[in-house]
């Protein structure tokens, strides 16, 4: 009977490893010193060549710091809330912090 052949599917590029990118970087003519390259500048050096628009990286929320001083800030609401017996906005800034908090830990 007749053999059908599979078209052979190439794995994403973040999915290859670097020995596979570099194999990849030889067979494009405009990408020089791929065997000094690691992982990621090997996959935007070939994104680069066929033209693939990598998509902007997602902003970091914001330095521990910075999360800080805002814990800090809704601390003091907090106990402004307290103080004047509204304790459902207290409730709603203690949530707040403890969000900060998990992010100041990752």
């Amino acid at each position: 009977m007749g053999s059908k052949k599979k078209a052979a599917k190439e794995k994403p590029l973040d999915k290859m490893t670097a020995k596979e990118l570099r194999e990849l970087a030889k067979e494009i003519p405009g990408i020089s010193g791929a065997h000094g390259m690691n992982k990621p500048e090997l996959i935007s050096e070939i994104k680069k060549a066929r033209g693939i628009v990598e998509a902007p990286l997602k902003k970091t929320d914001s330095s521990i710091r910075e999360l800080k001083i805002k814990m800090k800030d809704l601390k003091a609401k907090r106990d402004a809330a307290l103080e004047s017996d509204n304790i459902k906005t207290s409730l709603i800034y203690k949530r707040r912090i403890l969000k900060l908090k998990k992010k100041t830990r990752r």
